[in-house]
């Protein structure tokens, strides 16, 4: 199985009563939590992505929270990841470390990257019933006004038309997802589990 999330901040003790205002009583409490959600989902044998900012810590701090996260964890470098240019760091804890990459999760592309992509590889590709074949996850931006930004733009683009291959008229699709782990209570999803928190979001702004 294939799971996603991004932005823990892991040893990040600003995000308790900053940004996040995460609510936590210490950093050794937010990290103990956070550890604990994704063990009780995520088997040895699984694969974790994480779209960036995976850890605020030094290289010794992070190594030894990766130590105790279960699964194959791979890395979409985010903004805040410092300690991936600490040579002290080992960077075989993770399966691949990137800045942007697109995989195959279950016969639907994904595009992943820290930062939200507007126009992104494949999103006019549907399939035969006329779904969307591409989703664009990412992460940066947590739960901030850059998110009602996006929403904003997300729904300009959902009311505009383009010309299908077969000449008709079709809405523009538009699956961008932020995996922020404060939406899926610090657990990593999967694909599906995060188009359906996606949906409850929406839903709640209307």
């Amino acid at each position: 199985m294939r799971y996603y999330i991004s932005d823990t901040h892991f040893c990040h003790r600003s995000l308790l009563d900053k940004m996040d205002v995460r609510g936590f009583e210490s950093v050794e409490e937010m990290n103990e939590y956070m550890i604990d959600q994704w063990n009780q989902k995520v088997g040895k044998r699984d694969e974790v992505v994480i779209l960036g900012d995976f850890s605020w810590g030094n290289a010794e701090e992070t190594m030894d929270i990766l130590r105790r996260l279960h699964g194959r964890k791979f890395l979409i470098r985010g903004n805040h990841d410092h300690f991936l240019d600490d040579k002290a760091f080992d960077p075989s804890l993770f399966g691949w470390v990137k800045d942007y990459a697109e995989l195959n999760d279950n016969r639907r592309k994904v595009v992943l990257s820290h930062y939200p992509i507007v126009f992104y590889n494949g999103q006019y590709r549907r399939d035969e019933n006329g779904n969307p074949k591409t989703y664009m996850l990412h992460g940066h931006i947590h739960n901030t006004q850059d998110q009602v930004y996006l929403n904003a733009f997300k729904d300009y683009l959902s009311k505009q038309n383009h010309i299908s291959i077969g000449g008709g008229l079709e809405s523009v699709p538009c699956q961008i997802i932020n995996c922020f782990c404060v939406d899926s209570d610090y657990v990593p999803m999967t694909l599906d589990e995060w188009i359906e928190i996606e949906k409850t979001r929406r839903q709640k702004e209307v």
